[in-house]
């Protein structure tokens, strides 16, 4: 093959290539592998070690799947992220990663920290303390927007009047 013909082959290839997603070149996931659920299933796990092919209507009515088991895991989240950004989604991609800091979290406490969030509910101390907690959860990125919402409540006046 000449060199005329390998450009004209290289040409061939890219153009076919084009519109069409990139495979991932780390190990991370793009969107051809999306909805991971169809395209990529085995590699989707629950928070409990369950691959999302074992999750079946036959083993929940058996008792063998609960509801802890069809949970998004973190790794799985990340997965979703690295789909957002593989489309310049960096927003959402970044909502992904900050949810799967919250799975940790136990749902109630959860619930608590969205009303502590709300406007005129909680000091600037306990707003530090449930960064401080989130933390712990290794929650890091969460933690950090919570201390960014006790700021900007002191800034704006938004914090529990005692």
């Amino acid at each position: 093959m000449n060199q005329e013909q390998m450009i004209q082959a290289v040409v061939k290839e890219v153009m076919a290539s084009m519109g069409k997603a990139a495979a991932p070149t780390d190990g991370g996931v793009t969107q051809a592998q999306y909805p991971l659920g169809e395209k990529i299933p085995e590699k989707v796990f629950t928070p409990t070690g369950k691959n999302l092919n074992e999750l079946t209507l036959d083993k929940v009515i058996k008792g063998e799947v609960t509801a802890e088991d069809v949970r998004i895991s973190p790794q799985t989240l990340e997965m979703q992220a690295q789909v957002a950004e593989s489309v310049k989604r960096d927003a959402l991609a970044e909502n992904m990663r900050r949810a799967a800091e919250l799975i940790a979290v136990p749902d109630e406490r959860l619930l608590e920290i969205y009303n502590a969030l709300r406007p005129y509910r909680s000091s600037k101390e306990e707003l530090y303390a449930i960064a401080d907690e989130l933390k712990g959860y290794g929650a890091d990125k969460c933690a950090g927007f919570v201390r960014e919402a006790a700021d900007v409540y002191a800034a704006r006046g938004r914090l529990k009047r005692d």
